[in-house]
Protein backbone atom coordinates (compact mmCIF):
# COMPACT_ATOMS: atom_id res chain seq x y z
CA UNK A 1 0.00 0.00 0.00
CA UNK A 2 0.75 3.98 -0.71
CA UNK A 3 -0.09 6.99 0.08
CA UNK A 4 -0.36 10.44 -1.67
CA UNK A 5 -1.40 13.73 -0.21
CA UNK A 6 -4.14 15.71 -2.53
CA UNK A 7 -4.75 19.08 -2.23
CA UNK A 8 -7.99 20.42 -3.99
CA UNK A 9 -8.49 24.53 -4.38
CA UNK A 10 -11.24 26.12 -5.52
CA UNK A 11 -11.95 29.64 -6.49
CA UNK A 12 -15.53 30.36 -6.87
CA UNK A 13 -17.75 33.11 -7.26
CA UNK A 14 -18.31 34.27 -3.49
CA UNK A 15 -15.76 31.49 -2.00
CA UNK A 16 -12.56 30.34 -1.86
CA UNK A 17 -11.58 27.09 0.05
CA UNK A 18 -8.71 24.75 0.08
CA UNK A 19 -8.78 20.95 1.35
CA UNK A 20 -6.36 18.18 1.92
CA UNK A 21 -7.14 14.76 1.07
CA UNK A 22 -5.04 11.19 1.71
CA UNK A 23 -5.34 9.08 -0.79
CA UNK A 24 -4.12 5.02 -0.66
CA UNK A 25 -3.40 2.55 -3.71
CA UNK A 26 -3.13 -0.87 -3.30
CA UNK A 27 -1.87 -3.45 -5.54
CA UNK A 28 -4.73 -6.13 -5.45
CA UNK A 29 -2.43 -8.90 -7.20
CA UNK A 30 -0.32 -11.65 -6.70
CA UNK A 31 3.17 -11.69 -6.78
CA UNK A 32 3.19 -13.84 -9.88
CA UNK A 33 0.66 -11.81 -12.02
CA UNK A 34 0.30 -8.90 -13.77
CA UNK A 35 0.13 -5.32 -11.02
CA UNK A 36 -3.58 -4.32 -10.80
CA UNK A 37 -2.83 -0.98 -8.82
CA UNK A 38 -6.05 1.16 -7.69
CA UNK A 39 -7.24 3.87 -5.14
CA UNK A 40 -8.69 1.98 -2.36
CA UNK A 41 -9.63 4.63 0.31
CA UNK A 42 -9.79 8.72 -0.03
CA UNK A 43 -9.78 10.31 3.44
CA UNK A 44 -10.47 14.18 4.08
CA UNK A 45 -7.44 15.03 6.54
CA UNK A 46 -7.95 18.57 6.92
CA UNK A 47 -10.92 21.57 5.17
CA UNK A 48 -9.38 25.19 5.24
CA UNK A 49 -11.58 28.13 6.09
CA UNK A 50 -14.07 29.40 4.04
CA UNK A 51 -12.68 32.69 2.64
CA UNK A 52 -14.49 35.60 0.54
CA UNK A 53 -12.59 35.16 -2.94
CA UNK A 54 -10.86 38.55 -2.85
CA UNK A 55 -11.39 40.63 -6.26
CA UNK A 56 -9.43 43.47 -8.48
CA UNK A 57 -12.39 45.01 -9.83
CA UNK A 58 -15.62 43.42 -11.08
CA UNK A 59 -13.50 41.21 -14.15
CA UNK A 60 -10.48 40.71 -12.31
CA UNK A 61 -9.72 38.18 -9.30
CA UNK A 62 -6.71 39.71 -6.85
CA UNK A 63 -4.41 36.58 -7.90
CA UNK A 64 -2.06 37.83 -4.45
CA UNK A 65 -4.65 37.88 -2.71
CA UNK A 66 -5.74 34.19 -3.91
CA UNK A 67 -2.10 33.24 -3.66
CA UNK A 68 -1.72 34.79 0.14
CA UNK A 69 -5.24 32.64 1.31
CA UNK A 70 -3.85 29.23 -0.13
CA UNK A 71 -0.50 29.57 1.60
CA UNK A 72 -2.41 30.62 4.93
CA UNK A 73 -4.02 27.18 4.96
CA UNK A 74 -0.96 25.20 3.45
CA UNK A 75 0.81 26.68 6.39
CA UNK A 76 -1.97 25.54 8.81
CA UNK A 77 -2.47 22.36 7.36
CA UNK A 78 1.07 21.77 7.93
CA UNK A 79 1.88 21.15 4.52
CA UNK A 80 4.48 22.29 2.01
CA UNK A 81 3.90 22.21 -2.09
CA UNK A 82 6.31 19.41 -2.17
CA UNK A 83 4.67 17.43 0.09
CA UNK A 84 2.19 17.44 -2.74
CA UNK A 85 1.55 14.94 -5.45
CA UNK A 86 -1.63 15.55 -6.79
CA UNK A 87 -4.94 17.67 -6.90
CA UNK A 88 -6.53 20.29 -8.68
CA UNK A 89 -6.93 24.27 -8.54
CA UNK A 90 -10.37 25.20 -9.89
CA UNK A 91 -11.47 28.31 -10.87
CA UNK A 92 -15.52 28.09 -10.83
CA UNK A 93 -18.40 29.93 -11.01
CA UNK A 94 -18.27 33.67 -12.32
CA UNK A 95 -14.87 33.83 -11.48
CA UNK A 96 -13.91 31.70 -14.29
CA UNK A 97 -14.98 33.81 -16.77
CA UNK A 98 -12.56 37.06 -15.36
CA UNK A 99 -10.12 38.08 -18.02
CA UNK A 100 -7.23 37.45 -15.77
CA UNK A 101 -8.62 33.48 -14.66
CA UNK A 102 -5.94 31.54 -16.69
CA UNK A 103 -3.23 33.94 -15.26
CA UNK A 104 -4.27 33.40 -11.86
CA UNK A 105 -4.68 29.83 -12.44
CA UNK A 106 -0.76 29.24 -13.74
CA UNK A 107 0.92 31.00 -10.99
CA UNK A 108 -1.17 29.08 -8.35
CA UNK A 109 -0.25 26.02 -10.17
CA UNK A 110 3.23 26.74 -9.69
CA UNK A 111 2.95 27.73 -6.39
CA UNK A 112 1.21 25.05 -4.97
CA UNK A 113 2.63 21.88 -5.76
CA UNK A 114 4.68 20.40 -8.99
CA UNK A 115 1.44 18.10 -9.96
CA UNK A 116 -1.10 20.49 -9.06
CA UNK A 117 -3.61 20.99 -12.03
CA UNK A 118 -5.49 23.75 -13.09
CA UNK A 119 -9.00 23.78 -14.73
CA UNK A 120 -12.14 25.19 -14.90
CA UNK A 121 -15.26 24.25 -17.06
CA UNK A 122 -18.92 23.95 -16.63
CA UNK A 123 -19.13 20.33 -17.19
CA UNK A 124 -16.07 19.17 -15.21
CA UNK A 125 -17.29 21.30 -12.29
CA UNK A 126 -20.75 19.59 -12.33
CA UNK A 127 -18.92 16.25 -12.19
CA UNK A 128 -16.61 17.23 -9.44
CA UNK A 129 -19.35 19.02 -7.22
CA UNK A 130 -21.62 15.95 -8.12
CA UNK A 131 -19.00 13.40 -6.29
CA UNK A 132 -17.89 15.64 -3.45
CA UNK A 133 -21.57 15.85 -2.37
CA UNK A 134 -22.08 12.17 -2.18
CA UNK A 135 -24.59 11.89 -5.35
CA UNK A 136 -22.28 10.15 -7.57
CA UNK A 137 -21.65 7.51 -4.41
CA UNK A 138 -25.13 6.89 -4.12
CA UNK A 139 -25.65 6.20 -7.70
CA UNK A 140 -22.92 3.61 -6.91
CA UNK A 141 -24.40 1.92 -3.97
CA UNK A 142 -27.81 2.10 -4.93
CA UNK A 143 -27.45 1.27 -8.35
CA UNK A 144 -29.63 4.04 -9.54
CA UNK A 145 -29.82 7.34 -11.02
CA UNK A 146 -28.85 10.23 -8.40
CA UNK A 147 -28.59 14.00 -9.37
CA UNK A 148 -26.68 16.89 -8.14
CA UNK A 149 -27.28 20.45 -8.14
CA UNK A 150 -24.50 22.16 -6.68
CA UNK A 151 -25.79 26.34 -6.36
CA UNK A 152 -22.73 28.79 -5.47
CA UNK A 153 -22.70 32.41 -6.11
CA UNK A 154 -22.89 32.36 -9.58
CA UNK A 155 -23.92 29.15 -10.80
CA UNK A 156 -25.85 26.32 -10.64
CA UNK A 157 -23.78 22.89 -11.45
CA UNK A 158 -26.12 19.68 -12.60
CA UNK A 159 -24.85 16.51 -13.36
CA UNK A 160 -26.52 12.99 -13.62
CA UNK A 161 -25.00 9.79 -12.51
CA UNK A 162 -26.05 6.85 -13.48
CA UNK A 163 -24.85 3.16 -11.68
CA UNK A 164 -21.30 5.53 -10.93
CA UNK A 165 -21.23 6.87 -14.85
CA UNK A 166 -21.90 10.31 -15.77
CA UNK A 167 -24.61 10.55 -18.13
CA UNK A 168 -25.26 14.36 -17.97
CA UNK A 169 -24.47 17.48 -16.94
CA UNK A 170 -25.13 21.20 -17.56
CA UNK A 171 -24.85 24.65 -16.11
CA UNK A 172 -27.42 27.64 -15.32
CA UNK A 173 -26.11 31.12 -14.26
CA UNK A 174 -28.42 30.79 -11.69
CA UNK A 175 -27.07 31.75 -7.94
CA UNK A 176 -26.88 33.58 -4.63
CA UNK A 177 -24.82 36.34 -5.17
CA UNK A 178 -26.57 37.09 -8.70
CA UNK A 179 -27.68 40.76 -7.24
CA UNK A 180 -25.66 42.05 -4.43
CA UNK A 181 -26.83 44.26 -1.70
CA UNK A 182 -25.26 46.67 0.45
CA UNK A 183 -26.29 47.24 4.54
CA UNK A 184 -29.14 49.49 3.31
CA UNK A 185 -30.06 46.96 0.75
CA UNK A 186 -28.85 49.36 -2.22
CA UNK A 187 -28.49 47.28 -5.42
CA UNK A 188 -24.89 47.19 -5.84
CA UNK A 189 -24.63 45.03 -8.87
CA UNK A 190 -26.78 42.73 -10.62
CA UNK A 191 -25.80 40.15 -13.08
CA UNK A 192 -26.81 39.86 -16.93
CA UNK A 193 -28.54 36.42 -15.87
CA UNK A 194 -30.59 38.27 -12.51
CA UNK A 195 -31.77 41.29 -15.18
CA UNK A 196 -32.82 38.79 -17.46
CA UNK A 197 -34.90 37.41 -15.09
CA UNK A 198 -36.13 40.73 -13.76
CA UNK A 199 -37.20 42.22 -17.39
CA UNK A 200 -38.93 38.49 -18.23
CA UNK A 201 -40.88 39.93 -15.21
CA UNK A 202 -41.45 43.05 -15.79
CA UNK A 203 -39.46 44.43 -12.95
CA UNK A 204 -37.36 47.59 -12.33
CA UNK A 205 -34.47 46.23 -11.26
CA UNK A 206 -31.29 48.42 -11.27
CA UNK A 207 -28.02 49.22 -9.28
CA UNK A 208 -28.66 51.69 -6.93
CA UNK A 209 -32.47 50.50 -6.40
CA UNK A 210 -33.42 49.62 -2.93
CA UNK A 211 -35.93 46.56 -3.64
CA UNK A 212 -38.10 44.91 -1.41
CA UNK A 213 -37.88 41.56 -0.05
CA UNK A 214 -40.80 40.78 -1.53
CA UNK A 215 -39.66 42.01 -4.75
CA UNK A 216 -36.64 39.94 -4.70
CA UNK A 217 -38.84 36.52 -4.41
CA UNK A 218 -39.89 37.56 -7.37
CA UNK A 219 -37.10 37.21 -8.76
CA UNK A 220 -35.51 34.02 -6.55
CA UNK A 221 -38.69 32.30 -7.54
CA UNK A 222 -38.88 31.73 -10.78
CA UNK A 223 -34.81 31.14 -10.68
CA UNK A 224 -35.82 28.35 -8.73
CA UNK A 225 -38.38 27.31 -11.37
CA UNK A 226 -36.09 27.48 -13.87
CA UNK A 227 -34.08 24.29 -11.80
CA UNK A 228 -37.23 22.26 -12.17
CA UNK A 229 -37.33 23.33 -15.49
CA UNK A 230 -33.73 22.00 -16.55
CA UNK A 231 -34.27 18.78 -14.33
CA UNK A 232 -37.16 17.94 -16.63
CA UNK A 233 -39.94 18.63 -14.32
CA UNK A 234 -41.62 21.66 -16.40
CA UNK A 235 -41.51 22.28 -20.18
CA UNK A 236 -38.71 24.35 -21.52
CA UNK A 237 -39.45 27.99 -21.73
CA UNK A 238 -37.19 30.91 -23.69
CA UNK A 239 -35.79 32.15 -19.87
CA UNK A 240 -34.16 28.82 -19.57
CA UNK A 241 -32.14 29.30 -22.64
CA UNK A 242 -31.08 32.53 -21.95
CA UNK A 243 -29.98 31.78 -18.38
CA UNK A 244 -27.82 29.01 -19.40
CA UNK A 245 -24.00 29.39 -18.77
CA UNK A 246 -22.17 29.38 -22.19
CA UNK A 247 -19.98 26.59 -22.95
CA UNK A 248 -21.64 24.32 -20.93
CA UNK A 249 -23.68 21.05 -22.27
CA UNK A 250 -27.75 21.23 -22.12
CA UNK A 251 -28.75 18.86 -19.60
CA UNK A 252 -30.56 16.07 -20.63
CA UNK A 253 -32.79 14.58 -18.06
CA UNK A 254 -32.04 10.83 -17.46
CA UNK A 255 -35.01 8.52 -17.07
CA UNK A 256 -36.19 7.01 -13.40
CA UNK A 257 -34.08 9.64 -11.38
CA UNK A 258 -33.88 7.82 -7.59
CA UNK A 259 -32.31 10.95 -5.46
CA UNK A 260 -31.78 14.58 -5.94
CA UNK A 261 -28.75 16.35 -4.22
CA UNK A 262 -28.65 19.74 -2.78
CA UNK A 263 -24.72 20.90 -2.63
CA UNK A 264 -23.10 24.41 -2.24
CA UNK A 265 -23.33 27.75 -0.30
CA UNK A 266 -27.02 27.96 -1.36
CA UNK A 267 -27.93 24.49 0.10
CA UNK A 268 -27.45 25.59 3.31
CA UNK A 269 -29.85 28.17 3.07
CA UNK A 270 -32.57 25.53 2.01
CA UNK A 271 -35.10 25.17 4.04
CA UNK A 272 -33.69 27.55 6.37
CA UNK A 273 -36.39 28.68 9.19
CA UNK A 274 -36.64 32.35 10.66
CA UNK A 275 -33.10 34.53 11.06
CA UNK A 276 -32.25 37.27 8.56
CA UNK A 277 -33.29 37.47 4.71
CA UNK A 278 -30.22 38.66 3.49
CA UNK A 279 -27.49 38.07 5.72
CA UNK A 280 -24.72 38.07 3.19
CA UNK A 281 -25.63 40.71 1.27
CA UNK A 282 -26.60 39.14 -1.61
CA UNK A 283 -30.33 36.74 -2.24
CA UNK A 284 -28.65 33.73 -1.11
CA UNK A 285 -30.60 33.13 1.32
CA UNK A 286 -33.93 33.90 -0.50
CA UNK A 287 -32.68 31.78 -3.24
CA UNK A 288 -32.90 28.52 -0.60
CA UNK A 289 -36.49 29.45 0.67
CA UNK A 290 -37.50 29.50 -2.97
CA UNK A 291 -36.06 26.48 -3.47
CA UNK A 292 -37.56 24.79 -0.79
CA UNK A 293 -41.39 26.34 -1.71
CA UNK A 294 -40.82 25.23 -5.07
CA UNK A 295 -43.46 22.27 -5.55
CA UNK A 296 -41.67 20.17 -8.16
CA UNK A 297 -38.56 20.40 -6.66
CA UNK A 298 -39.50 19.83 -2.93
CA UNK A 299 -42.02 16.72 -4.59
CA UNK A 300 -38.45 14.99 -5.29
CA UNK A 301 -36.68 12.34 -3.27
CA UNK A 302 -33.70 14.07 -2.22
CA UNK A 303 -30.42 12.83 -0.62
CA UNK A 304 -29.18 14.62 2.30
CA UNK A 305 -25.68 15.83 0.78
CA UNK A 306 -22.66 14.42 2.64
CA UNK A 307 -20.62 18.33 2.04
CA UNK A 308 -22.39 21.55 0.87
CA UNK A 309 -20.54 24.67 0.47
CA UNK A 310 -17.26 22.59 0.16
CA UNK A 311 -18.43 19.96 -2.47
CA UNK A 312 -16.70 20.86 -5.36
CA UNK A 313 -13.04 21.60 -3.22
CA UNK A 314 -14.02 17.88 -1.82
CA UNK A 315 -14.24 16.50 -5.35
CA UNK A 316 -10.98 18.55 -6.43
CA UNK A 317 -8.82 17.13 -3.89
CA UNK A 318 -10.13 13.30 -3.95
CA UNK A 319 -12.10 12.45 -7.39
CA UNK A 320 -10.13 14.36 -9.60
CA UNK A 321 -6.51 11.78 -9.78
CA UNK A 322 -6.95 8.82 -12.30
CA UNK A 323 -4.11 5.76 -11.69
CA UNK A 324 -3.05 4.40 -15.03
CA UNK A 325 -3.07 0.53 -15.76
CA UNK A 326 0.27 -1.37 -15.01
CA UNK A 327 0.86 -2.53 -18.64
CA UNK A 328 2.55 0.83 -19.20
CA UNK A 329 6.17 2.07 -20.35
CA UNK A 330 8.10 5.48 -19.72
CA UNK A 331 11.04 7.24 -19.34
CA UNK A 332 10.98 8.42 -16.00
CA UNK A 333 12.68 11.44 -16.64
CA UNK A 334 10.05 12.88 -18.70
CA UNK A 335 7.81 12.76 -15.29
CA UNK A 336 6.60 15.06 -14.07
CA UNK A 337 4.40 17.00 -17.18
CA UNK A 338 1.42 19.57 -16.75
CA UNK A 339 -1.24 20.87 -19.19
CA UNK A 340 -0.82 18.34 -22.49
CA UNK A 341 -3.52 19.16 -25.23
CA UNK A 342 -5.11 15.86 -26.31
CA UNK A 343 -5.74 14.69 -30.13
CA UNK A 344 -7.91 12.30 -30.31
CA UNK A 345 -7.99 9.75 -33.25
CA UNK A 346 -11.58 9.03 -34.47
CA UNK A 347 -12.38 4.96 -34.92
CA UNK A 348 -11.32 5.16 -38.52
CA UNK A 349 -7.97 7.58 -37.97
CA UNK A 350 -6.84 4.91 -35.72
CA UNK A 351 -7.79 1.87 -37.79
CA UNK A 352 -5.32 3.46 -40.82
CA UNK A 353 -2.67 3.64 -37.77
CA UNK A 354 -2.88 -0.10 -37.13
CA UNK A 355 -2.66 -0.85 -41.04
CA UNK A 356 0.71 1.50 -41.07
CA UNK A 357 -0.42 4.48 -42.92
CA UNK A 358 1.19 7.90 -41.22
CA UNK A 359 0.20 10.60 -43.66
CA UNK A 360 -3.32 11.08 -42.23
CA UNK A 361 -2.06 11.08 -38.77
CA UNK A 362 0.67 13.17 -40.05
CA UNK A 363 -1.80 15.82 -41.47
CA UNK A 364 -3.95 15.74 -38.26
CA UNK A 365 -1.09 16.35 -36.23
CA UNK A 366 0.49 19.52 -38.15
CA UNK A 367 -3.58 20.56 -38.45
CA UNK A 368 -3.54 19.98 -34.71
CA UNK A 369 -0.82 22.21 -34.04
CA UNK A 370 -2.10 25.06 -35.75
CA UNK A 371 -4.44 25.99 -34.11
CA UNK A 372 -2.90 25.22 -30.68
CA UNK A 373 0.70 26.43 -31.24
CA UNK A 374 1.45 22.64 -29.14
CA UNK A 375 5.10 21.94 -28.73
CA UNK A 376 3.69 18.62 -27.23
CA UNK A 377 0.57 16.59 -27.28
CA UNK A 378 -0.67 13.43 -26.25
CA UNK A 379 -1.86 11.21 -28.82
CA UNK A 380 -5.21 9.34 -27.46
CA UNK A 381 -6.30 6.22 -28.56
CA UNK A 382 -9.28 3.43 -27.78
CA UNK A 383 -6.63 0.62 -29.17
CA UNK A 384 -7.51 -2.91 -29.32
CA UNK A 385 -8.74 -5.69 -27.16
CA UNK A 386 -6.17 -8.57 -28.64
CA UNK A 387 -3.74 -6.32 -30.74
CA UNK A 388 -1.35 -8.57 -33.47
CA UNK A 389 2.34 -8.44 -33.56
CA UNK A 390 2.09 -6.98 -36.69
CA UNK A 391 -0.62 -4.20 -35.98
CA UNK A 392 1.59 -3.30 -33.14
CA UNK A 393 4.17 -2.95 -35.47
CA UNK A 394 2.57 -1.04 -37.73
CA UNK A 395 1.02 1.43 -35.46
CA UNK A 396 4.25 2.30 -34.25
CA UNK A 397 5.64 3.18 -37.73
CA UNK A 398 2.73 5.05 -38.12
CA UNK A 399 2.97 7.16 -35.12
CA UNK A 400 6.51 7.72 -35.55
CA UNK A 401 6.99 8.54 -38.50
CA UNK A 402 4.14 11.26 -38.50
CA UNK A 403 5.82 12.52 -35.14
CA UNK A 404 9.30 13.10 -37.45
CA UNK A 405 6.90 15.02 -40.23
CA UNK A 406 5.02 17.33 -37.65
CA UNK A 407 6.36 17.60 -34.29
CA UNK A 408 9.25 20.08 -33.04
CA UNK A 409 12.53 17.91 -32.98
CA UNK A 410 12.47 17.48 -28.95
CA UNK A 411 8.95 16.50 -28.46
CA UNK A 412 8.65 13.47 -27.06
CA UNK A 413 6.35 10.62 -28.26
CA UNK A 414 3.34 10.80 -25.59
CA UNK A 415 0.55 7.59 -26.26
CA UNK A 416 -2.80 7.66 -24.33
CA UNK A 417 -4.73 4.53 -24.75
CA UNK A 418 -7.92 2.86 -22.82
CA UNK A 419 -7.38 -1.36 -23.60
CA UNK A 420 -4.22 -2.64 -21.87
CA UNK A 421 -1.78 -2.43 -24.69
CA UNK A 422 0.72 0.23 -23.62
CA UNK A 423 3.53 -1.46 -22.94
CA UNK A 424 3.59 -3.73 -26.16
CA UNK A 425 3.13 -0.39 -28.24
CA UNK A 426 5.55 1.23 -26.49
CA UNK A 427 8.28 -1.18 -27.12
CA UNK A 428 7.12 -0.89 -30.59
CA UNK A 429 7.43 2.24 -30.70
CA UNK A 430 11.56 2.17 -28.63
CA UNK A 431 12.33 0.53 -31.64
CA UNK A 432 11.08 2.85 -34.49
CA UNK A 433 12.43 6.26 -32.55
CA UNK A 434 15.05 7.67 -30.78
CA UNK A 435 12.71 9.84 -29.11
CA UNK A 436 11.75 9.21 -25.51
CA UNK A 437 8.41 7.61 -25.29
CA UNK A 438 5.70 7.45 -22.86
CA UNK A 439 2.83 4.73 -23.50
CA UNK A 440 0.26 4.92 -20.77
CA UNK A 441 -2.67 2.86 -20.70
CA UNK A 442 -6.81 2.45 -18.50
CA UNK A 443 -7.31 6.10 -19.14
CA UNK A 444 -9.94 8.10 -21.28
CA UNK A 445 -9.92 11.16 -22.38
CA UNK A 446 -10.98 13.10 -25.44
CA UNK A 447 -10.64 15.71 -28.04
CA UNK A 448 -10.20 19.61 -26.41
CA UNK A 449 -9.07 17.59 -22.86
CA UNK A 450 -6.01 18.28 -21.10
CA UNK A 451 -3.55 15.81 -19.38
CA UNK A 452 -1.09 15.73 -16.83
CA UNK A 453 0.95 12.96 -15.87
CA UNK A 454 3.00 12.59 -11.82
CA UNK A 455 5.91 10.59 -10.65
CA UNK A 456 5.72 7.01 -11.06
CA UNK A 457 4.16 5.69 -7.54
CA UNK A 458 4.01 2.29 -6.36
CA UNK A 459 7.75 1.37 -7.18
CA UNK A 460 6.99 2.63 -10.75
CA UNK A 461 3.79 0.19 -11.88
CA UNK A 462 1.98 3.43 -11.83
CA UNK A 463 1.73 7.06 -13.23
CA UNK A 464 -1.21 9.30 -11.27
CA UNK A 465 -2.97 11.31 -14.30
CA UNK A 466 -5.58 13.90 -14.19
CA UNK A 467 -7.82 14.54 -17.13
CA UNK A 468 -9.42 17.81 -17.60
CA UNK A 469 -10.94 20.50 -19.69
CA UNK A 470 -9.49 24.02 -19.96
CA UNK A 471 -12.67 26.49 -20.57
CA UNK A 472 -12.91 30.09 -19.91
CA UNK A 473 -15.66 32.27 -20.54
Amino acid sequence: MADIVSVGIDIGTSTTQVVFSRLTMENAAGYFAVPRVSIVDKQVIYKGQVHTTPLKSPVLIDGAGVREIVAREYGRAGFRPADVETGAVIITGESARKENAAAVLSELSGFAGDFVVSTAGPDLESIIAGKGSGAWRCSLEEDCVAVNLDIGGGTTNIVAFDCGETVSTGCLDVGGRLIRLGEDLTVQSISPAAAAVAADLELELAAGGRPSHPTLRKITDPMAAQRARALGLKPEDELLRHVRTPGSSWFVPPRRVRRVCFSGGVADCIGRQGGEDVPYGDIGVLLGRSIAANPDLAALPQLEAAETIRATVVGAGTYTTTISGSTIDYVAELLPMKNLPVLKLTAGEERRCYEGESSPLAEKIAWFRAQSEAERLVLALEGLEDPSYSQLKSAAAAIADAWEASMPPDAPVLVLVERDMAKALGFALRGRTARPVLAVDGIRAGQDDYVDFGRPLMDGMVIPAVVKTLLFG
